[in-house]
């Protein structure tokens, strides 16, 4: 899991003056704000009426900044629209698509009752600015549900491609999803809104353009979990569920069955990802690729600068250094996404496409979540490899916007890349043990620690958030109670004096550091709850039965990882997993 130390020090300088040259004089430039942007559209213009802020036109009272109808609540596609050619076919059925970036095509709503089972009320209020009370109508439920398209809004669905499993599989797309438009918030945020699970679309394959239940609420928690323990993500609006019948054979075993269906509303600064390229530079499409890639610095990039002919290097450089972060993060939480795909990678380094992800119970470089992967190429201890592999394919999308010179310049900025992601690495995994400063043994340290919980089979959340917990003085005895079980654990190895003592040396060198203040650091560094595997099944299998109490549990615990809860400790959330979840599988059929 953790790299070996690399002799990249004269790389590293390399790199960073590499950067430097080619982003020199943007950061004396100033960040031209989303409502800065705005001023350029006249208020009132069906585009503007998002971004103005004078007058009346948020329509919210001055006591509640909140919307409590969605009559004035719209959408826009326009900008999307505007900036790209649209599939000039018109009619809904499965081809390859060409010469544009989105077809146009209307959700597929479902045809037996729907019900809302679960909201984030954090996103309705703060990213979307209802009112949570809008919930509760059944215009809302329409509008996630895919069945009532809002003013403003064309919904569309997303070309790109992308390589599976390190095969280069053509068009892929929005088989399932479709992109309702954008909304700019009060704060002057801009959030594109997608359904996911609510229809077939021309990128559908042999598809039925469905999401299950299962699927569906694993995506739901898990996106709103990463996003409170820090890590970027896309976020969940709501989930609905209906009687809608979804056949699916789970285990690819010729088991076929009937499941709920479901659709999440899901919201991202962009949805545009590894494969939005991919596709257009393998189709030969060069000035559409050009547009695309202009059109996401510009909105998303707005330290580069748009006119400057290295735009394309300072794009790629800064998607390594995110990407680098991204998965440094995941691995800081024992997170597996489970299918880095190119597809599934986000050009904002964001993570998105939940599918059969999973946190580590005990650590194991070797986990892999997804039972399809039969080869292992996803484990947790391969995303980085993985991570430079996708940034190597976006790099050959982007070499036709590149000369020669800069070319060759991306490779050398791609080299940096396991320098920057062991850089952050050691950043967050010094965080998790309370370390200041820096000191020639600490990756020793760390990586020592590392493999006496991969030989005893130590639980790697509980572990780093037992050691936040125990005091020095205890650490020092041995004395280890049977609420740190997890440590407990690792004390059986025979290193585990000979780690101990390192490792308290090492916080004897933090200067002006008490104890106390060692251990709150820690907690706020280390989780004490995850959505781990069993967690979201036990929550999925009384879903079965219309029960979704314990959906609306883990998602008010995970709201706040680092905090002792009692409801949590009442559920066991930070015990040790029970028995029964070393038999789970979780597959890519969702």
């Amino acid at each position: 899991m953790v790299a070996k130390m690399l002799n990249h020090n004269m790389m590293m300088m390399m790199i960073v003056g590499l950067i430097w040259e080619l982003t020199i004089g943007i950061f004396s430039r100033g960040e031209r704000t989303e409502f800065e942007a705005a001023s350029d559209h006249e208020c009132g213009s069906v585009d503007s009426s998002h971004y103005c802020v004078k007058g009346d036109n948020w329509g919210y009272s001055k006591i509640n900044p909140k919307r409590v109808s969605m009559d004035l609540w719209n959408l826009t596609s326009r900008k999307l629209i505007e900036s790209f050619p649209l599939d000039p076919i018109k009619e809904n059925y499965v081809r390859q698509v060409r010469g544009c970036i989105f077809s146009a095509v209307q959700p597929e709503p479902f045809k037996s009752a729907i019900k809302l089972v679960a909201v984030s009320k954090e996103v309705v209020e703060d990213l979307l600015d209802l009112d949570m009370s809008v919930t509760e109508t059944e215009e809302f439920i329409q509008f996630v549900s895919g069945a009532r398209i809002l003013p403003g809004s064309v919904p569309l669905t997303h070309r790109y491609g992308g390589h599976q499993f390190g095969v280069w599989v053509g068009q892929l797309g929005d088989g399932r999803a479709h992109l309702l438009g954008a909304y700019t918030n009060r704060h002057g945020t801009r959030w594109e809104l997608q359904l996911k699970g609510s229809g077939k679309t021309p990128y559908s394959r042999d598809g039925d353009g469905r999401a299950v239940l299962r699927s569906s609420v694993r995506e739901f928690l898990c996106s709103e979990a990463l996003n409170y323990l820090g890590i970027p993500t896309s976020r969940a609006v709501s989930l609905v569920v209906s009687n809608d019948d979804v056949k699916r054979d789970q285990f690819y075993n010729g088991s076929v069955e009937n499941e709920k269906g479901a659709i999440v509303l899901r919201v991202a600064k962009s949805w545009f990802r590894f494969g939005s390229l991919e596709i257009l530079a393998h189709s030969g499409e060069t000035e559409l690729l050009r547009k695309l890639v202009d059109f996401i610095i510009k909105q998303h990039f707005p330290l580069i600068n748009a006119t400057n002919s290295n735009r394309y290097l300072e794009f790629f450089s800064q998607v390594v250094i995110d990407t680098s972060n991204l998965i440094a993060h995941w691995m800081s939480v024992g997170f597996a996404h489970g299918v880095c795909n190119t597809d599934n990678f986000s050009v904002l380094s964001v993570t998105l496409d939940y599918g059969p992800f999973g946190f580590m119970d005990f650590y194991d470089p070797n986990f892999v979540p997804n039972t399809s992967d039969d080869e292992g190429r996803y484990k947790i201890g391969n995303q980085v490899n993985v991570g430079r592999y996708n940034l190597n394919k976006l790099m050959k999308a982007l070499n036709p916007l590149l000369d020669l010179k800069q070319q060759l310049l991306a490779e050398q900025i791609l080299k940096g890349y396991p320098g920057l992601y062991q850089t952050k690495f050691m950043e967050l995994f010094k965080a998790k043990l309370g370390l200041f400063g820096y000191n020639n043994n600490d990756e020793y340290l760390i990586t020592y620690l590392l493999k006496l919980m991969e030989d005893t089979r130590a639980d790697f959340t509980m572990t780093f958030r037992q050691l936040s917990e125990i005091t020095k003085q205890q650490l020092a005895a041995h004395s280890i109670s049977e609420d740190h079980w997890a440590l407990q654990d690792v004390a059986r190895h025979t290193n585990f004096s000979h780690w101990v003592n390192l490792y308290l040396s090492r916080l004897n060198r933090n200067i002006v550091d008490s104890d106390e203040a060692r251990r709150t650091r820690m907690e706020s560094a280390n989780p004490r709850y995850i959505l781990r595997n069993w967690m979201a099944e036990s929550a999925i299998k009384k879903t079965a039965g219309n029960d979704f109490s314990e959906v609306h549990l883990l998602q008010k615990i995970l709201r706040h990882p680092f905090s002792k809860q009692t409801e949590a400790e009442e559920a066991r959330y930070s015990s040790r997993p029970p028995p029964w979840a070393r038999e789970l599988r979780i597959s890519c059929s969702s």
